[in-house]
């Protein structure tokens, strides 16, 4: 009798500090959910969290719990992964030139089926088994995108990669619309192709060009005005001295940031490109977070301390 009393006594204990904690916890997360009530996030999603059940599903629900602390999240997502399994299914070839895949008219087809047929209609039904809350769309919907085709240079000479795009126009009409009824968009990452104006608004060729999802990410996260833009990746954050993991960086301003581009590990440069195009053009922050640990974005979001990387405006430093 005393040895269980002793045992409830003591699990009681135990539950009332982990109670304690949970408390402490979204007392600390308070002071981020009143900043960024009514703000629009733009979280790039892709990597391991992607592909992964548990994360896929942890990823799911951060976006609920966005939403319902009033914060409206818009979701842009690739698929290397998932488009990769299905060429080899299908026993079309990959060339990669440069580290980049050469897309061709066949290749665009699988591209677009699973891009806006596949992966954004698996994660539209993640976040709804929690409620009718996702609306999947894609960069074709609306006009929403728009890109110009684009090459890549191998050795000092100019490479073409086919149907591969920039974006370089963003008509977030279609987003606004979506998130003015209450929903979160999930935008899968093609658009029309256009001819190139230099100020992006061309006239289309017809055909769909398949973009980078971290710069269409950027561009959207621009064109709304975002006060966060999120990448998700498959590492801590950005290290200043790779492979040095005690030299993870914090926090950077967009001057620091674009000094150390050109010296980046190639996997790195279009994330860390995208964010500094978004900070560039007037986001108040960007995040590279690793979409490895479960509930990440919540934690760079809603804890004083953070996680991963953040880049903030120079200005914000010199104030």
């Amino acid at each position: 009798m005393t040895a269980h009393t002793r045992e409830t006594t003591s699990t009681s204990h135990v539950s009332a500090k982990t109670a304690q904690d949970k408390a402490g916890t979204l007392i600390e997360a308070l002071p981020w959910i009143q900043r960024f009530a009514g703000t629009t996030m733009v979280i790039k999603y892709g990597g391991n969290a992607m592909v992964n059940d548990d994360l896929r599903r942890a990823f799911a629900e951060d976006i609920v719990f966005l939403h319902h602390v009033g914060i409206h999240p818009v979701v842009v997502h690739g698929g290397g992964p998932q488009i990769n399994s299905m060429l080899g299914r299908l026993g079309i070839e990959s060339e990669f030139k440069g580290g980049l895949r050469v897309t061709t008219p066949e290749a665009m087809d699988v591209v677009r089926m699973v891009l806006t047929g596949q992966v954004g209609r698996e994660l539209v039904g993640l976040i709804n088994s929690h409620g009718p809350y996702a609306v999947g769309m894609s960069g074709e919907d609306g006009g929403l995108l728009r890109a110009v085709r684009t090459g890549t240079v191998v050795d000092g000479e100019e490479v073409d990669l086919g149907l591969v795009g920039e974006v370089v126009g963003v008509n977030p009409a279609g987003i606004t619309d979506i998130l003015d009824a209450g929903r979160i968009p999930v935008i899968s990452t093609v658009a029309p192709e256009i001819l190139d104006d230099g100020n992006g608004s061309g006239p289309t060729t017809g055909q769909v060009l398949n973009v980078n999802a971290d710069t269409a990410a950027a561009a959207v996260a621009s064109a709304l005005g975002a006060t966060k833009l999120v990448i998700l990746t498959d590492v801590e954050g950005l290290y200043a001295n790779w492979p040095d993991k005690s030299s993870l960086i914090s926090s950077l301003t967009a001057s620091e940031l674009r000094a150390m581009l050109p010296k980046l590990e190639s996997g790195m440069i279009p994330k860390m490109a995208a964010c500094l195009k978004a900070i560039d053009e007037g986001v108040e922050r960007a995040h590279i977070v690793d979409g490895r640990l479960p509930h990440s974005m919540l934690l760079e979001t809603f804890t004083t301390a953070g996680i991963g990387t953040q880049v903030v405006p120079d200005e914000e430093v010199n104030a």
